[in-house]
């Protein structure tokens, strides 16, 4: 299922086939970088580069002797590449060249989620200037609080989605560096100059400083960040899930034709989308504590942290564009029902509006308390007896006594409450 959704460019960068190639990619560098210093000879490094290549198969097939896959991976090159081979891999270890490759691969899976995140942007915001003016009640604890709109609802998740991006462009930042700095980082068989060099091949950073393995707090940095934007997709989700509850009902998903929602009941259009993006959310969060467990390994560095990443780093980068693209599908085919939305609203008779009496009341002279004592009263009629709010206001000798009848109108008058929805839109979208 999974698979259907994903884009083909992120299933793409973690290949096997892509991962041995960022490796063969390091190694290269590694060899151009040395032959440009002069440590080894300049024509042995066009040999590598004409000769160097691999098969996924071999590559497997040796590692099931060597028990390694980088021996098995420096193996297979040197069957193909000949003599020459013993330049490849000069100086490094291991995670030399698997941490370096990938940064390179973990940068382009971060390049694509930010691509996913512009593509939901724009949905967001199309969506959000058509229901600018949508009204409904907006709700704290589930309960009617005060009137918003839809557009607003939208607008928020349009805001949250910018600091998602701006999060993962720093986050991409943090991971998209490289380390050829030697067992325990001391650049005992190499030059740091060589490190530098072939980073900046690469359009990497180098780590100033390093143990055997690039510093697993940046990784943890990473995968948080997809957690934080897997929520938000979830969060997104789970208010389109309220909102089609058959009591609510004022949106629902896309619900295509011949979809079927029960074995059982006929009736059915469920939630299924959303709540396929509230459950995988939970993967990407499980995943980044995977990833903050990773930070704290044995000195120099042991191996605990590597089986976890070869699950963790592609799941989560494959399921973060997964979740982005369905919450962008569903966003953008939302089934919006303006009129259901009014007339949840209104089914309480304008108690929503109590708030604003409230202060009326205080402003008239009357001290808050004395203000709450008369409009609580007249609000829990509203849950008990199903009384119209406004009607047992408008009769209050009290409030009459205090308030006249064009400023209870104004305190009605949901366009009133809603007045500032045009310079929220301004402060979100800067237009």
């Amino acid at each position: 299922m999974i698979e259907r959704y994903t884009r083909p460019e992120m299933g793409a960068v973690w290949t096997e086939e892509n991962r041995f190639q960022k490796w063969l990619d390091v190694e290269i560098a590694v060899c151009e970088v040395h032959a440009e210093m002069g440590t080894i000879p300049a024509e042995s490094v066009d040999v590598i580069r004409r000769k160097a290549s691999f098969s996924v198969d071999r590559i497997k097939e040796i590692e099931r002797a060597t028990r390694h896959d980088v021996i098995a991976f420096t193996t297979a090159l040197a069957e193909n590449i000949g003599p020459e081979s013993r330049f490849v891999h000069y100086g490094l270890t291991s995670s030399d060249v698997v941490d370096t490759a990938n940064a390179l691969l973990l940068r382009d899976a971060a390049t694509l989620i930010i691509e996913d995140l512009d593509r939901l942007g724009i949905v967001l915001r199309r969506r959000a200037f058509e229901h600018k003016e949508t009204v409904m009640a907006g709700r704290t604890h589930g309960v009617h609080a005060e009137p918003t709109t839809f557009g607003l609802v939208l607008a928020l998740y349009y805001a949250e989605n910018e600091r998602n991006k701006e999060r993962l462009r720093r986050a991409r930042e943090t991971i998209s560096v490289g380390k050829i700095s030697g067992a325990v980082g001391t650049f005992a068989h190499l030059d740091p100059e060589v490190e530098e060099r072939v980073c900046e091949k690469l359009a990497l950073s180098f780590a100033p400083i390093s143990t055997q393995i690039i510093q697993r707090d940046r990784y943890a940095e990473f995968l948080a960040t997809l957690a934080i934007i897997a929520s938000s997709m979830e969060k997104i989700a789970l208010e389109v899930r309220h909102l089609q509850r058959t009591e609510v009902r004022e949106a629902e998903e896309p619900f295509s034709e011949g979809q079927k929602g029960s074995s059982a009941m006929p009736h059915k259009r469920n939630p299924v989308t959303s709540e396929q993006i509230c459950g995988l959310a939970r993967v990407v969060r499980s995943n980044a504590q995977a990833g903050f467990e990773n930070i704290a390994l044995w000195h120099e560095r042991d191996i605990s942290h590597s089986s976890v990443e070869r699950v963790i780093l592609p799941d989560s980068c494959i399921l973060t564009d997964y979740l982005i693209a369905k919450t962008e599908w569903l966003i953008d085919g939302l089934v919006v029902h303006a009129g259901r939305m009014r007339a949840n609203l209104d089914a309480l008779g304008g108690v929503t509006a109590s708030g604003q009496l409230l202060l009326k009341l205080a402003a008239s002279g009357m001290t808050r308390e004395e203000a709450y004592s008369i409009v609580q009263p007249m609000a829990m009629r509203v849950w008990d007896e199903g009384a119209n709010f406004r009607e047992m206001v408008m009769n209050d000798v009290r409030v009459k006594a205090r308030i006249s009848r064009e400023e209870l109108d104004a305190i009605f008058d949901v366009k009133r409450q809603l007045r500032n929805v045009d310079k929220i839109f301004e402060r979100v979208f800067k237009e």
